[in-house]
């Protein structure tokens, strides 16, 4: 519910919105997918504004994860990924400006996939960042994502017009850093674990990669602020008393501090985005990709989601990993990994710009960890 659609209200999961006047036409990606032959369904549940991580929402409810209903789905996409988890649809569409669509994927054993910045119009969008906002599709293997991407893009399918790559020989680099793997539950640890000896074993080199100064690079970011806070206060400037007021607390509680960062603060998070850009460019040089758990921890239940701390610690945890793709400008692919229980994805990241490079990377190593 992010997206425009000709006619209707895009609510963006946010109570305040909805007596926004309904869109005069699709967005662009809507627009390519009934161009090409899909189907629209309908509208799908997120979080509010799509800012938090676990599929909440106390305006219009929680869809309970496919795999299990009494927990979380993931989110901001949460009824995206619910939607293809429960069989509904062959393909969500979802946003991700933190993880919005690799984390409900990995948390309901689906495949989603993140593109970089601009390759899919954003355009007929609720933003929530300017800067950091990109969407793209959560489906149950990477070929159809692969085909939904090609669609909302508007170039060619990169697995049908390309041919297969072998896994033997593609060079994986391993993140091991304790900033990625801090609090990581032992089931997703040992999913993980036997996803990279069976890539090593289909003939894949992998590397540990030292992540220390790219983590570095990315905290002297979110030492001056976060992009979603500082373009959402931005968005919302000027809103009534009576709007603020109908926002879910928990929502507000992250777009407040975004109306104290000044101007001149704003402009060097851009600059050190920049240089974190291309301290990352340097550090995948070699590499087909780079791999890390895409979560550290596994589904929370929705009755644990309650208590506010609960909340925050499992919101900062399910954003940790992913929302680095984001800030770096990377592509990423969630992929499901077998585990003793619920679900776990395991986050294949690619240089950017390398979209399409990184899908058929990502089908190749589908085959042999799957």
């Amino acid at each position: 519910d992010l997206l425009d659609i000709a006619g209707d209200v895009t609510v963006a999961g946010a109570l305040c919105r909805l007596n926004a006047p309904p869109a005069t036409q699709d967005a662009p990606v809507v627009g390519r997918l009934r161009a090409a032959g899909a189907v629209i369904l309908g509208r799908t549940n997120m979080t509010e504004f799509a800012f938090s991580a676990l599929g909440t929402n106390p305006h219009f409810g929680i869809p309970g994860n496919p795999a299990d209903l009494t927990r979380v789905p993931g989110g901001s996409s949460s009824g995206a990924a619910a939607s293809v988890g429960y069989g509904v649809a062959d393909m969500g569409v979802g946003s991700d400006t933190g993880g919005s669509i690799r984390i409900p994927a990995a948390l309901c054993g689906l495949t989603g996939f993140k593109p970089t910045g601009g390759v899919v119009p954003i355009e007929g969008c609720v933003a929530l960042s300017t800067t950091l906002d990109t969407i793209g599709p959560i489906a149950r293997d990477v070929a159809t994502c692969a085909a939904a991407f090609a669609i909302m893009a508007g170039r060619p399918d990169p697995l049908t017009s390309q041919p297969p790559l072998p896994v033997t020989g593609l060079r994986i680099g391993l993140v091991h850093d304790t900033a990625v793997t801090a609090d990581m539950e032992p089931e997703v640890a040992a999913a993980i674990t036997a996803a990279e000896e069976r890539l090593r074993a289909a003939g894949a080199v992998t590397e540990v990669v030292d992540f220390t100064a790219v983590v570095a690079a990315l905290r002297a970011i979110d030492a001056l602020g976060t992009f979603p806070s500082v373009e959402l206060a931005a968005a919302l400037d000027g809103a009534s008393d009576e709007t603020i007021a109908r926002i879910d607390p928990r929502i507000w509680a992250r777009v407040r501090p975004g109306y104290d960062v000044r101007a001149t603060t704003y402009i060097a998070m851009h600059a050190r985005r920049r240089e974190a850009i291309a301290l990352m460019t340097k550090t995948i040089a070699g590499f087909d990709a780079f791999a890390m758990p895409t979560v550290p921890i596994t589904a929370p239940t929705i009755a644990d989601m309650d208590s506010d701390e609960a909340f925050v610690r499992a919101n900062g945890l399910v954003l940790r990993n992913t929302r680095m793709g984001n800030l770096l400008d990377l592509p990423g692919v969630s992929l499901p990994v077998p585990s003793a229980g619920l679900p776990v994805g395991w986050m294949l990241c690619g240089a950017r710009g390398t979209d399409d490079r990184l899908l058929r990377v990502a089908a190749a190593v589908e085959g042999v960890v799957g």
